[in-house]
């Protein structure tokens, strides 16, 4: 129940809008309850056996007071203007009564909306946020199509299953709760059958309550795979295509989709049961009222009219019983997509930042990694063994190895992407973790292997991150980045958009968009991957002096894939299986004939 709790736990941000709710739903309940009595009088001047009292009843409050006045000025109105006036009266007061009652349910339904739709954005908004905070290690084990599912599929289910009926928790226990108060105050004897229904029915509904959020657990997950299928799908659409993949890959979705319509079928069958479920179980129980209620007739306990109020009032709790069923199958429902998104929020930052950390402006002597020993999570293989090295101010460090040799690794424990296991990663003598972690990345400047680009204007890509910056720093940054022509070049210059990831700019201008970001910041340490991707000669060549301006007077960290960059670095770390197993200048590790001269001869950066 920890989950559901924390889900109402938003309603406390709408209290003002939450307590009109309630307060027009009481009013609505309080009508409709109203309205139940309401039709005695019209029912008695129907059947010509509307009591006449002569006298007005005691000033005192209480229920056979007001129905005595009640009487009392009926009596006055048949006697002075006939039954048709009296009639007549007791359909206005109907009329009046349903139209208060209709008036406050649009009423309590306009103060929900907010509230419901207000909680839906809030859950997506701290999930969101949630997401973006987790490490680089959460989503290599989650895959990212089902996380895709979870801020959507699941939030949306939270705002149909639970959050829609709200009102419906709130509003039907109350109605049936002023049902069977009227019913106990006419004929105790008569509403134990009611009471002996309702429970049966809460019975039945719990069990198959249990059994449904089981299910809906299962489609949520269902779901999320089918969601990460398509991301998988229209991200590798390259790849399919290229090795005519598109069959298999259709047939693959469709099994997973077929899986995902049977589960969910299942799981409507169940939930559509609970109201013919409930309809039919009040129709039972009517036939046992008719029968019972005959008797009392008969014998002189009720009169026709009370008995009608009577089923009246039973009729009266079936809808809301059936709406309340629904409603507990819809919650059940939508707990399992709650648990989902819980899962997301208890999962642990594992990146945390100390109560007392340094703050940080400038680095001005060494980046150093200690005895640094690192491996992924439960993977007993280690990704990086016992590795010792520095980096001086100023200088440029390139990392080479064959592919899984843990340059990638290395490189990510300097912003904390990940934490050591072993030993310590130092900047300043100071170790990283003591530093505010903020004020760590603003001393980085990252450019990936892969340009990362988002669905916006050149100018927002280049300046992302760095929201004050003008028009002239931007434009400046991206001339360092040879950029600057081919921008002015695009449909609406430094304003165009560059769609999803950047597709509409080839390779190279991608890359230089991404080097033109690390211009702008300016950071005094470089984290490079060079791109490995095909660029013709002259995108090479735009790209390459782009870095070369990049990395001019910065202290660089390089994962190098270009000869050029190798021989220009201060000093060549070659890694293989996650250890350093030879550091020097290329002519010094040339001349040892070692793993490096095999890589430049290989090429295999």
């Amino acid at each position: 129940m920890r989950p559901f709790y924390r889900l109402l736990s938003h309603l406390k941000n709408y209290k003002l809008l939450l307590a009109g709710n309630i307060a027009c739903n009481v009013l609505m309940v309080l009508f409709s309850v109203v309205s139940i009595p309401a039709i005695i009088p019209f029912l008695n001047i129907l059947l010509d056996q509307q009591p006449m009292v002569a006298e007005a009843p005691s000033s005192a409050l209480s229920t056979n007071n007001f129905t005595e006045y009640v009487n009392f000025w009926l009596s006055q109105v048949i006697a002075e203007q006939g039954k048709r006036r009296a009639l007549m009266y007791a359909c206005g007061a109907i009329v009046v009564l349903y139209f208060l009652r209709n008036l406050f349910r649009y009423l309590s339904q306009f103060f929900l909306a907010p509230v419901r739709n207000g909680i839906v954005r809030d859950i997506r908004q701290q999930l969101y946020e949630k997401t973006i905070a987790l490490p680089l290690s959460y989503f290599s084990e989650e895959r990212k199509g089902d996380l895709l599912s979870r801020m959507s599929a699941d939030v949306q289910e939270i705002e149909s299953s639970i959050l829609n009926v709200l009102v419906s928790i709130i509003r039907e226990p109350l109605m049936i709760v002023g049902a069977l108060s009227f019913m106990i105050y006419v004929s105790p004897s008569m509403t134990l059958f009611v009471l002996g229904l309702l429970l049966f029915t809460g019975l039945v509904i719990g069990q198959l309550g249990k059994m449904l959020k089981k299910q809906s657990r299962e489609v949520q997950q269902r779901l999320g795979a089918l969601v990460a299928m398509m991301e998988e799908g229209i991200s590798g659409l390259r790849i399919i295509k290229g090795f005519n993949a598109e069959k298999f890959q259709s047939e693959h979705f469709k099994k997973e989709n077929n899986a995902y319509r049977r589960i969910l079928v299942r799981l409507l069958w169940r939930k559509d049961l609970s109201s013919p479920l409930t309809e039919f179980l009040g129709v039972a129980t009517v036939a046992v009222l008719i029968w019972y209620g005959y008797g009392e007739v008969q014998k002189g306990g009720l009169t026709v009219a009370t008995f009608f109020a009577m089923l009246y009032a039973f009729f009266s709790m079936i809808e809301p019983a059936k709406i309340f069923s629904s409603a507990y199958y819809n919650v059940q429902k939508g707990m399992a997509a709650v648990e989902r998104i819980e899962s997301v929020f208890n999962a642990g930052l594992k990146i945390e930042e100390r109560k007392d950390a340094l703050p940080i402006t400038n680095f001005n002597n060494c980046i150093e990694y200690r005895n640094v020993s690192f491996h992924y999570n439960d993977d007993i293989r280690t990704a990086l063994q016992d590795i010792s090295l520095k980096v001086p101010r100023g200088k440029i460090v390139a990392l080479v190895g064959a592919s899984g040799a843990g340059k990638s690794t290395l490189v990510d424990l300097l912003p904390r992407f990940h934490d050591v296991i072993n030993g310590e990663v130092l900047l300043d003598g100071v170790n990283i973790k003591n530093y505010r972690l903020h004020d760590l990345r603003a001393l980085l400047g990252i450019v990936t292997q892969e340009p990362v680009l988002f669905n916006d204007t050149i100018f927002n890509n280049i300046a992302f991150g760095m929201e004050h910056a003008t028009h002239e720093e931007v434009e400046n940054a991206a001339r360092i980045a040879n950029a600057h022509d081919f921008i002015l070049e695009t449909e609406n210059g430094y304003d165009t958009n560059i769609g999803d990831r950047g597709v509409k700019l080839s390779g190279g201008q991608r890359q230089r968009l991404t080097i033109a970001r690390a211009v702008l910041k300016n950071p005094p340490i470089l984290i490079l991957d060079e791109a490995t991707s095909a660029l013709d000669s002259e995108a090479e060549k735009l790209v390459q002096d782009a870095l070369d301006k990049l990395m001019k007077n910065r202290t660089s960290i390089v994962i190098a894939h270009r000869l050029s960059t190798i021989q220009h670095a201060s000093e060549i770390v070659v890694m293989k299986e996650g250890r350093i197993i030879e550091q020097g200048s290329h002519e010094v590790l040339m001349k040892r004939k070692g793993e490096y001269q095999k890589l430049v001869k290989l090429q295999t950066f």
